[in-house]
């Protein structure tokens, strides 16, 4: 058998690289001798990720010559057909070029499905279909919002929706995607490495934190009452804080926005607190999350290696996928933060305080339901 992923943007965001790897380790649990190949917009980035057969590069900003012979068939179609189906392949001619190597295709962008209409998507996954390709949505997460007819005639030609929580699920196969099948987001998977601890660690006694400017630029309101969390967590507590990154992109870079963070601290954060390095694995960050006490998270991976190590969680939350893991795990979306309440420092005061008065029993209560997660998680090689 013959996979390739495709609509990977790249390992600089530790959470699509979780993704990879463990779509790679679930498809050898079963297909030990499957050829498996990754179509990514930065295969620079993704030499981390063993277990690989081939790297595609998809570059996706190619454009059109003006006054190409190429630019006046593309205007013909415009015009005539009312479609943009040659700048759609153009963009995506790097894997078109290769679907017949292909027998099974898995579009493993979690998110990429999120983000309003996608036409070109819908164009490439066309084109799969048409060569009688297998073509399987792994790992996603959407709901009724991010919806359109369009998008829901897309959708019905998947072989499977790979969908990693449950109200995404229910929200698809109320939408009518019969399709839908319930898995678990693939990172639980993910095995931790463990490095040395940083000088200035304490054992037994470090929290992580990760924030990101995406939750910055969606709500503004919410760094300042970010602040007051990390200055309430600093006055009241002794624990250490460890600044965790978990997206190291150019324009999306937690390690230089939790920087600030930091530097807006003062001397307060004097001794008390440490940022991780820019340049760790998933699998590096995972092994530092293991060992905290508590995690504050905003990135979903991030907060995903910290429940799969039986870490308590607050999640600084703002998507679907948020709230279906939490509800996944413990039934509702506990200790899961909306954007309302991101701007609100006396609530997530209020919620830390629960999240450490909770602690023993949320570890006790992971250590239980993990071994289903895990087990859910695997059984998307059911659907290979």
């Amino acid at each position: 058998m013959k996979v390739l992923l495709f609509f990977h943007g790249g390992s600089g965001n530790r959470g699509c690289e979780a993704i990879v790897v463990t779509a790679v380790k679930v498809i050898r649990q079963k297909y030990s001798d499957a050829y498996v190949a990754l179509a990514s917009a930065n295969p620079e980035s993704d030499h981390c990720i063993n277990g690989l057969d081939e790297i595609i590069f998809h570059n996706q900003n190619r454009s059109i010559k003006p006054y190409s012979a190429l630019y006046f068939k593309n205007y013909l179609n415009v015009k005539i057909n009312n479609s943009q189906s040659i700048s759609y392949r153009l963009a995506h001619k790097d894997i078109i070029d290769r679907i017949d190597d292909f027998d099974v295709f898995l579009s493993i962008g979690g998110d990429n499905y999120c983000y309003g209409s996608i036409p070109d998507y819908y164009e490439l996954d066309r084109l799969i279909k048409s060569k009688g390709k297998k073509l399987m949505l792994w790992g996603a997460s959407l709901g009724q919002e991010d919806l359109n007819p369009e998008k829901i005639h897309d959708l019905k030609s998947f072989d499977h929706l790979m969908i990693r929580e449950s109200v995404s699920e229910s929200q698809l196969k109320e939408s009518g995607l019969t399709n839908t099948v319930l898995i678990a987001d693939g990172a639980f998977l993910l095995d931790k490495e463990l490095l040395p601890l940083p000088q200035d660690w304490q054992q037994g006694n470090t929290i992580g934190f990760n924030y990101s400017p995406l939750v910055e630029k969606k709500i503004p309101e919410s760094r300042a009452s970010v602040i007051q969390l990390l200055e309430h967590i600093l006055s009241t507590t002794n624990y250490t804080i460890a600044f965790t990154p978990h997206v190291i992109q150019p324009g999306n870079d937690d390690y230089e926005c939790m920087q600030r963070l930091i530097d807006d601290l003062g001397s307060i954060a004097h001794n008390r607190v440490l940022l991780l390095p820019n340049h760790l694995t998933a699998a590096q960050y995972k092994g530092y999350i293991s060992r905290m006490e508590l995690f504050i998270g905003a990135r979903t991976h991030a907060t995903i290696a910290a429940y799969s190590t039986s870490v308590p969680v607050m999640v600084l939350g703002y998507s679907i996928k948020s709230l279906g893991i939490a509800k996944d795990l413990f039934g509702y979306p506990r200790l899961v933060l909306d954007k309302s309440e991101l701007r609100n420092s006396d609530l997530l005061i209020q919620k830390f305080e629960e999240l450490q008065k909770d602690k023993d029993a949320i570890k006790e209560h992971l250590k239980e339901v993990l071994p289903k997660m895990k087990s859910l998680s695997m059984s998307a090689n059911e659907y290979l």
